[in-house]
């Protein structure tokens, strides 16, 4: 059998060591890194990494994207398929800073904690996300809107950015997604109070909601918070809790580590799927969250 061999493309200076450590650790034989990698580049590293094996060895053979954005690289793994010459053909992965799998991993355990302390589902659902503009906020609110919720993107730096994300969004997947300003406290306590679920995927130590805002959101079922470095994004959730009530005595809460947990099997277990699959896949955060629900011991997304 041919050895395994993953090419790791990322449009950035360096390539992320936590995800190499990840193939490697899932099982690759050897892993080559690819940095500054330009759109117009990725046709041709991909037609090296076919034409250089036989059809056969397709399955042995895997693309990582990696990158800080979410719309840069799905246009990645678009322009890596379109690549393939049939029967040439490898796997291609995307999970931009680990994000992908980290916002799959979020929203299954909003799925599960819904299920298991309320009986509910995500439909129907009013879902608030902090830190908007990030990758994290982009896979959330494009599963949150395929499971029937409202996704609501908020801006930390105003309404026009996340606007323009949410269109993205909508032209891409065809789902609805609407954006709030959060420049403010008064703009982040209006998107909180509406909402049956909070999710903050801000950046690391920015507190978003206080304790006293989150007495605002009446409504409030599910908080989730993807922030371990202090302060919480999401005052009153411990980095360990696992659908542990609020302070606030409205709804429970997930911490960055109980997600994190999650997160890690996912991806880990994407990696693998590569290794073991007899056809070319092509896996992004879709994929990492029904394999994150899978994982958290529910059934499939609908």
């Amino acid at each position: 059998m041919a050895r395994s061999i993953l090419h790791m493309l990322t449009p950035l200076k360096h390539m992320s060591p936590f995800d190499v450590n990840m193939a490697v650790d899932a099982g690759f034989e050897i892993v080559s890194t690819y940095t500054a990698v330009e759109p117009g580049e990725v046709v041709p590293l991909v037609q090296d990494s076919i034409f250089s094996r036989a059809p056969q060895d397709g399955t042995r053979t895997a693309i990582f994207i990696g990158g800080k954005n979410a719309e840069a690289s799905l246009d990645m793994v678009d322009a890596a398929t379109s690549a393939f010459v049939p029967p040439f053909a490898n796997h291609v992965f995307a999970d931009p800073a680990g994000s992908f799998t980290t916002g799959a991993a979020m929203v299954a355990c909003v799925r599960k904690a819904l299920h298991d302390r309320f009986g509910e589902g995500l439909a129907g659902k009013r879902v608030a996300i902090y830190g908007g503009t990030g990758v994290v906020a982009y896979c959330a609110a494009v599963i949150a809107a395929q499971e029937g919720a409202h996704p609501v993107l908020v801006g930390y730096n105003g309404r026009e950015r996340v606007a323009a994300i949410a269109e993205s969004i909508r032209t891409r997947f065809g789902v609805a997604v609407e954006a709030a300003d959060g420049s403010d406290q008064a703009g982040r306590l209006a998107a909180a109070r509406d909402a049956e679920v909070i999710l903050s995927a801000a950046a690391a130590g920015v507190q978003v909601l206080s304790a006293e805002d989150l007495t605002q959101a009446g409504r409030l079922l599910v908080a989730a918070d993807v922030n371990a470095v202090p302060p919480a994004g999401i005052a009153g959730i411990d980095v360990n809790a696992d659908a542990v009530p609020l302070p606030s005595g409205r709804g429970v809460g997930i911490g960055a580590l109980a997600i994190g947990n999650v997160k890690y099997g996912t991806q880990a277990g994407l990696f693998r799927r590569l290794l073991q699959a007899d056809q070319p896949l092509v896996l992004d955060f879709r994929d990492a969250y029904r394999l994150a629900v899978e994982l958290t011991g529910q059934a499939g997304p609908a």
